[in-house]
């Protein structure tokens, strides 16, 4: 189980997870979510330390939590079992006060499994690779420094699309339309699908529109040439690792060969879950 100790900080859910697993008959180990700091390849859980039977990993925190997780743990390939006690949570299986019911389901072998794509991004300035990446969420390319607009060319398969004059532009996957993509105007897709979207922020054309791809669809993003000497842009994946830009850089997104498995307990669609979170209820 991977807890975040800013919303568990005494670990008091994760403890009485931990037991009331135990009294089940099943092994849990706690490791908490921590930030190090070190130049590593993970950024706040070692995936050295889960050990190599674990069937399941618990995130108990937030969608950022299940996020990081997802992240660092990528290539275990170990499917996640979310546990929401943040403020919203379309990433989490169970909020907190249905874990025991999703639990007995757990242990029992009561559920499924729900691959979910990612995104592979790769930063270029000239031809040095200046960061490489993935995102279960979003890749996102905004403005950076000075509060003014950035010229984005954006190509499709080595063909130009479209140039848009915005604050910034998002391309996410079916799971991150939910996220940052959502409230910027850009649609909403069931995680089940297989696609990339790409969105505008703050467009400065009325005409500017979100635009859907294929998940063969191979997108390159360059910066307007016209300010090559200043940062004027910054690529974030899934809000965690980032990279500064500026004129004539670009970066290339494409489908990850990397998946992340989420364990489904219960039945609900996506439409059943996304009118909960998006009425309060």
């Amino acid at each position: 189980m991977i807890t975040n100790m800013q919303k568990d900080p005494q670990l008091k859910i994760a403890k009485n997870i931990q037991k009331y697993l135990e009294k089940k008959g099943k092994q849990c180990l706690v490791q908490e979510m921590n930030q190090t700091g070190l130049i590593q390849n993970y950024k706040y859980t070692d995936p050295a330390k889960v050990p190599q039977d674990v069937e399941c990993v618990l995130v108990l925190g937030g969608d950022g939590t299940v996020l990081q997780a997802s992240r660092d743990l990528v290539e275990r390939n170990i499917p996640l079992f979310g546990i929401n006690i943040g403020t919203l949570g379309y990433l989490a299986e169970v909020d907190a006060e249905d874990i025991e019911p999703a639990l007995d389901k757990l242990v029992v072998d009561d559920y499924m499994t729900e691959e979910r794509m990612m995104l592979k991004g790769t930063a270029f300035h000239g031809r040095k690779r200046i960061l490489s990446d993935v995102a279960l969420n979003d890749i996102v390319i905004a403005r950076s420094g000075r509060l003014r607009v950035i010229d984005f060319n954006i190509f499709v398969n080595g063909r130009f699309l479209n140039s848009y004059s915005a604050d910034g532009i998002i391309l996410s996957t079916p799971t991150g339309s939910t996220g940052y993509n959502l409230s910027v105007g850009g649609p909403i897709v069931s995680p089940a699908a297989s696609l990339i979207l790409i969105a505008p922020i703050a467009p400065h054309t009325l005409t500017a529109r979100s635009v859907i791809l294929p998940d063969d669809a191979k997108v390159k993003i360059e910066i307007d040439r016209r300010n090559e000497s200043e940062e004027e842009a910054e690529v974030t994946f899934d809000g965690d690792t980032s990279v500064k830009m500026k004129g004539k850089d670009y970066i290339e997104i494409e489908k990850s060969d990397r998946t992340v498995r989420f364990v489904k307990i219960d039945q609900i669609s996506f439409l059943e879950i996304l009118r909960k979170k998006m009425s309060g209820a």
